[in-house]
């Protein structure tokens, strides 16, 4: 891996990158080979589950936070963002497309967690994020695929800021972070979710969540019969 190709996976700048490398190095997560460039480490399942742990421990923590007090035009402007690339979406998914959405998801969470106002946090959770990519690289990247169940997962953390529910906000979120946690280890893929219905999760007060949502990452209305009655739900293989 060269330096540019490290800037491409993390969103970094080059001397923010350059910066990182010893940081990485001392983690042992790359090693600098003369003349050939950089190595990622073999995955460490171990540690892939501990940055999942600890982005799970930052993320929930803030978006609690941010859903009692963000201000109502940084959600706005956040759910424009989410909502022009999933209607640009529908009508197929470009290279162009994917780099601006990767680049909305990544300030997406950023945004989440910098409005804590802890530098501290901010660059735990940084590094963190960091790390994540170093080790999983494309894995953990949007594809055609991934990007409308990731989206709409977005959404519903959204919906539930723009309610003001901090509970919803951090359940919501942390089904997002299990999504991504089992894309990162090769347990599910964006192809696969897009085929199969996402099992309903408890909510907060023990009821079950929705499974389907709709592009605001609401509740989808249940189809019905042509008796009126609600049409039991299909599963796919």
């Amino acid at each position: 891996m060269t330096q540019r190709e490290l800037v491409a996976l993390t969103g970094l700048p080059l001397g923010a990158v350059r910066e990182m490398i010893p940081r990485l190095e001392a983690d042992g997560l790359i090693s600098t080979l003369p003349q050939r460039g950089l190595q990622v480490a073999a995955v460490d399942l171990r540690l892939v589950h501990e940055a999942f742990q600890l982005r799970e421990i930052i993320e929930t923590a803030a978006v609690a936070h941010f859903a009692r007090t963000a201000p109502a035009a940084l959600v706005a402007s956040l759910r424009a963002a989410h909502a022009r690339i999933s209607e640009a979406a529908e009508t197929g998914v470009t290279e162009a497309l994917i780099a601006e959405a990767q680049a909305t998801d990544w300030g997406f969470h950023d945004a989440i967690v910098g409005h804590l106002g802890n530098g501290l946090v901010s660059e735990i959770h940084r590094v963190n994020l960091i790390r994540i990519r170093v080790i999983m690289q494309s894995r953990v990247a949007l594809s055609p695929e991934v990007l409308p169940p990731a989206f709409a997962e977005h959404a519903a953390i959204l919906s539930a800021v723009e309610d003001r529910d901090a509970e919803a906000a951090a359940a919501a979120l942390r089904r997002h972070l299990e999504t991504s946690r089992r894309r990162a280890l090769g347990l599910d893929t964006g192809r696969e979710a897009d085929r199969r219905e996402v099992p309903a999760s408890p909510d907060v007060d023990g009821r079950e969540a929705p499974s389907s949502l709709d592009s605001n990452g609401r509740e989808a209305p249940a189809s019905r019969d042509s008796n009126g009655r609600e049409a039991p739900s299909r599963r796919t293989a």
